[in-house]
């Protein structure tokens, strides 16, 4: 487990001390990462049209200042006026936020990159991102159309980027660490961020630690793991993550939901987490994690959890016809 010395402070303890939850989305200088992410953030991700400015907008409205937005979700534009309202409403401004969007696949070739973050920026209504993700390792050839391993030239693009005032970090989600290596090695920039799936069913450990060497900020995508209805559950899955048995036990002791538990545990275990849901009573009740307090013995219970149950739950690897997460857990 990563309890070090720049594990976050209680939220709840913070609190005790006049801190409101608003400042609680401020991250801690002790961390000592380059990227200053709020690390209680909104996850857009399988939001539908319909409903995802009203989402958004309530997100904000209930205090978080951090939002993940990628353009495959297919809702930017609602997404867009979600936070166009939701700024409003809640008397913040652009700058009082962190907005992170993702180049998807169909755009890996250099000449095709600036349009992507173009039409990001226009899709969003703004006029830069706090940081701009490669979404996976994997491009579409133009000649073929067909998913091949292709990231290097598109970093190399978005590096360019980088130094205009567009966007303002760059990372990548869903590497292994021969990919991180390579973009590291082959580069002037390395990530500042890279976003991945962790949960106490995947909780990667030594993943996590070769990013803080490294300076790398994590973020955690699917924190509440197999609760997410995208995942179609298979024999042999382990329990729904909010059901697990362990997580309910520290829920109940420390009076929180189990879904706050689940929160707690990830922003201990990387640098902040990205929960989903176009509920507002869910919404609220995700950003009342930051009134949680877990215990050294709590954590370490919930990590424990992985030790019976291990599973990665999102790995496209036949969908593209490469190997993914290649040396890391449930690959």
């Amino acid at each position: 487990m990563l309890l070090t010395t720049w594990v976050l402070i209680a939220p709840a303890a913070a609190a005790s001390l006049g801190s409101n939850a608003i400042d609680l989305q401020q991250p801690l200088a002790s961390r000592l990462l380059p990227s200053k992410i709020p690390f209680l953030g909104f996850g857009t991700w399988n939001i539908d049209p319909s409903n995802a400015s009203e989402a958004v907008s309530a997100a904000l409205q209930a205090g978080y200042r951090h939002l993940d937005c990628a353009t495959a979700y297919g809702n930017q534009k609602e997404v867009g006026r979600g936070i166009a309202d939701g700024l409003k409403k809640a008397a913040v401004k652009r700058s009082d936020i962190w907005i992170t969007s993702k180049l998807w696949n169909d755009h890996h070739d250099p000449s095709l990159v600036e349009e992507a973050l173009d039409q990001t920026l226009f899709d969003l209504g703004l006029d830069y991102l706090d940081l701009w993700l490669m979404h996976w390792p994997v491009g579409n050839s133009l000649a073929t159309g067909e998913s091949e391993l292709n990231y290097i030239d598109t970093w190399h693009a978005m590096e360019k980027l980088h130094k205009t005032d567009k966007v303002r970090k760059i990372g990548v989600s869903n590497f292994s660490p021969a990919q991180l290596k390579d973009i590291i090695d082959k580069s002037n920039t390395k990530p500042a961020v890279h976003q991945f799936e962790i949960h106490p069913y995947l909780p990667q450990s030594k993943w996590i630690e070769y990013h803080h060497k490294l300076g790398i900020a994590v973020t955690a995508y699917s924190p509440f793991a197999n609760t997410n209805p995208t995942y179609t559950p298979v024999q042999g899955d382990p329990p729904l993550l909010l059901k697990n048995t362990d997580l309910l036990a520290v829920a109940a002791v420390r009076q929180c939901t189990a879904a706050q538990v689940a929160l707690v545990w990830g922003w201990n275990h990387s640098d902040s987490v990205i929960p989903k849901s176009s509920q507002v009573s869910h919404i609220k009740e995700n950003f009342g994690a930051l009134n949680c307090h877990l215990e050294k013995e709590d954590l370490e219970r919930i990590d424990g959890i992985s030790k019976q149950y291990l599973k990665r739950f999102n790995n496209p690897s036949k969908d593209y016809g490469v190997k993914l997460f290649d040396g890391l857990e449930d690959a």
